[in-house]
C-alpha cells in the first residue's frame, strides 16, 4: 500500500475501509498532491475485493475547507493548457469516486467548501453534523464549480444547485439534509456514535448485493423506462438469485438463521 503524505487509509477487521483526508493543519484543503493521492487510494481500493464499503472522513475540525491557498496561487500563474491539465486531475478524482464499485459513505464535520461538496455528492451516502457549514463558494473568488457541478446537481437538484452556486452562500447540516446532500445530520458530539450505527447497519447487508445495487441504480438513473432498462433489471435480479451470496441469503431467510456475512468479524 502506498505511503501517503496527505491521507490515511485504515482497514477495519469487520470488512470496510476508512479513507481520511489528513491535512488537519490546512483544514484538509485540496492541493495537487492530495488529489493525486486520492486517485491512487481509490485505485488501490479497487483491488481489495474483500471490502464491503468505504467511509470518507476528514481529520481535525473540518471535513475539507476547499482549495488550498498556495495551490490556488500557483494555478493563477498557469496558462490555459496547464490549468486544463490541473483540473483534469480533479475531474478524474470525482469521476473515479462516483464510479467506485464500493458503496461509499461520507462523514462531514466543520467546513465543507467548494470541491468538498463534490466529494460528498460523489458518495452514495453522507451524514454530517448539524453545525457543519457548506458552500459552493467559487463565485466569491471569480470562479465556478465547474468540475463538481454535475455531481452536485445529481445530489441536490438543478434549482438548488443553481441557487447556491450563484450566491455562494453558506448553509448548515440541517439545510444540507433538507436538500438531500446529507441523509441525516446529528449534533457534532454524536457524529461518531451515529457513524457506528450506520456501519453496523451496512454490515448486515450482502457485500455483493450492495455492489450490485449500486450498479443497478447507476443504470436506472432518473428512472426513465425503456426496454433495455427492463432487460437489465430482469437479468440483474436473476444473476443475484443464483449467485453464491444470493443462495446463502435465501437459505438463511428460509431457515430463520443469520447469513454467513453477518458472522462476527470484530
Amino acid at each position: 500500500m502506498t505511503d501517503f503524505q496527505t491521507l490515511q487509509l485504515d482497514f477495519d477487521p469487520r470488512g470496510f475501509a476508512t479513507l481520511w483526508l489528513d491535512r488537519p493543519e490546512k483544514n484538509n484543503a485540496f492541493d495537487a498532491a492530495m488529489i493525486g493521492e486520492l486517485i491512487l487510494a481509490l485505485d488501490a481500493l479497487k483491488e481489495r475485493r474483500e471490502l464491503r464499503f468505504l467511509v470518507l472522513r476528514g481529520r481535525g475540525r473540518h471535513f475539507c475547507a476547499g482549495a488550498d491557498l498556495a495551490w490556488m496561487r500557483e494555478a493563477a500563474a498557469l496558462d490555459y493548457a496547464a490549468n486544463l491539465a490541473d483540473v483534469q486531475a480533479l475531474a478524474e478524482l470525482m469521476y473515479n469516486l462516483h464510479h467506485l464499485k464500493l458503496p461509499t459513505l461520507a462523514v462531514v464535520q466543520g467546513a465543507a467548501f467548494g470541491g468538498a461538496l463534490g466529494l460528498i455528492a460523489c458518495c452514495d451516502l453522507a451524514i454530517g453534523a448539524v453545525d457543519a457549514q457548506f458552500a459552493l463558494s467559487e463565485v466569491r473568488i471569480g470562479l465556478a464549480p465547474a468540475v463538481i457541478g454535475p455531481f452536485v446537481v445529481q445530489a441536490i437538484g438543478e434549482r438548488a444547485a443553481r441557487r447556491y452556486a450563484l450566491t455562494g452562500e453558506r448553509f448548515d447540516g440541517a439545510r444540507a439534509r433538507e436538500l438531500g446532500l446529507l441523509a441525516e445530520c446529528y449534533p457534532a458530539a454524536e457524529l461518531d456514535a451515529a457513524l457506528e450505527q450506520w456501519t453496523a447497519s451496512l454490515l448486515q447487508n450482502g457485500p455483493q448485493a450492495m455492489k450490485a445495487t449500486k450498479d443497478l441504480f447507476r443504470e436506472v438513473g432518473s428512472g426513465a423506462l425503456s426496454s433495455a432498462l427492463r432487460r437489465y433489471t430482469e437479468s440483474a435480479i436473476a444473476r443475484l438469485r443464483i449467485s453464491p451470496e444470493g443462495q446463502e441469503g435465501l437459505r438463511a431467510f428460509l431457515e430463520k438463521r443469520r447469513p454467513a456475512w453477518q458472522e462476527d468479524r470484530s
